[in-house]
């Protein structure tokens, strides 16, 4: 799954609040509130993001693998 904890850290580092954030990438308390909550989010919020925060998607996002997700085996 793809988790937004980076994203909040670099909020604290930075001493930005939400809706700072949701003026300067012009994004929508939805789209806020998707972030906070871990869930999908298009590659269009995530460039605007990195274009108002000046910071690459790896800054906003990581990869934390499923426990109950499994892929078939190829053997």
């Amino acid at each position: 799954m793809i988790s937004y904890k980076p994203f909040q850290k670099l909020l604290i580092d930075k001493g930005l609040k939400k809706k700072e954030v949701m003026n300067l990438a012009q994004i929508s308390n939805a789209t806020m509130a998707k972030l906070s909550s871990h869930e999908y989010v298009s590659l269009e919020v995530i460039d605007r993001l990195c274009a108002a925060l000046n910071c690459q998607p790896g800054d906003l996002l990581e990869y934390v693998p499923d426990l109950d997700c499994t892929l078939p085996n190829n053997s």
